[in-house]
């Protein structure tokens, strides 16, 4: 069963990574998810150029029925140099992907400018789309200052870089940001971050259940999964063949990586089911995707690939 897939010169032996900002904040946290056999990759948590706490807690919370998690952490992480320091020291043969998410453009071009000029040779992922951080808009619901940015970025940045989007809900906006993207030589785009602002209530205290933002936060896991296939498969029809697309949302069945990969995904993250379940998760989500394929007659996942079909 051949449950690999390939984005640029990187080639991954399992399809399966954490999604950033869950058990990769820490150099201990990535080491354990490279250390699983059912991962392909790695990807660091999204780094600011200075350690950031984050937002007070709580700032996550697990809904019941496994109907997904709710969360503002405000983008807690070690900083950039933290995570320069594991790359460049660690010795793996999976692809690593350096994930950035600066609190302004300018943010954003000086990390890139510091990776660009340092030796890492993995994928670099520039994030968009964080809901969380109170006073800060996501970047890529503001079309132009998306296109600002990723021109000022290919000015002068030539390794493989990504980037995170989040969701988005309007036929014109899927055609508005494919047309942004198509103009640039991305190694990929991860979609979606999470559903921004939503609210859960605890039935027991009529209260939120988070603090940050008088309760609202990002939504994943189950909850998510519809809006998630749509954004893989709206942007699959959409972007350069190029373009690889990293499916996130909702997985946390073998069925839901399926789902992802027949929308169009070569990769597929996990995010709320890795922080509810821990490493584990893997190696159930690639055994219960390949017993779907197996049953399915597959041998790969190149014949399911974007392969979802439509009623006539």
């Amino acid at each position: 069963m051949q449950l690999t897939a390939a984005i640029q010169n990187f080639n991954f032996d399992h399809i399966l990574l954490n999604a950033a900002g869950v058990m990769c904040q820490t150099k201990e946290e990535l080491d354990t998810v490279l250390a699983s056999n059912y991962t392909g990759a790695v990807v660091t948590k999204s780094a600011t150029p200075a350690l950031r706490e984050g937002n007070p807690t709580p700032r996550y919370y697990e809904m019941a029925q496994n109907l997904g998690t709710i969360n503002s952490m405000g983008l807690p992480n070690a900083g950039f140099d933290y995570y320069m320091d594991y790359v460049s020291q660690k010795q793996t043969d999976k692809p690593i992907f350096f994930s950035i998410a600066g609190l302004s453009k300018q943010d954003n071009l000086d990390m890139l400018r510091r990776l660009e000029a340092s030796d890492f040779g993995g994928l670099i992922e520039l994030n968009l789309s964080c809901p969380n951080v109170p006073g800060k808009p996501q970047t890529a619901y503001d079309f132009e200052a998306t296109e600002a940015i990723l021109t000022e970025a290919f000015a002068f940045f030539t390794k493989p870089l990504g980037v995170k989007l989040p969701p988005y809900f309007d036929i014109v906006h899927f055609d508005m940001i494919a047309a942004i993207l198509n103009k640039f030589p991305l190694a990929f785009v991860n979609t979606i971050n999470s559903i921004g602002n939503g609210l859960v209530i605890d039935p027991e205290t009529d209260t939120v259940v988070i603090k940050p933002k008088a309760g609202f936060g990002g939504l994943g896991g189950t909850i998510v999964k519809a809006t998630a296939l749509a954004n893989v498969r709206a942007l699959r029809d959409r972007l350069r063949d190029d373009i690889k697309i990293i499916g996130t949302g909702g997985v946390t069945t073998g069925r839901d990586v399926y789902d992802h990969v027949l929308c169009g995904a070569d990769l597929v993250e996990v995010g709320s089911q890795l922080a509810v379940e821990g490493i584990g998760v893997f190696e159930r989500l690639e055994t219960e995707l390949a017993a779907i394929l197996a049953e399915k007659g597959f041998t790969s996942l190149d014949q399911v690939r974007g392969q979802l079909k439509t009623i006539a």
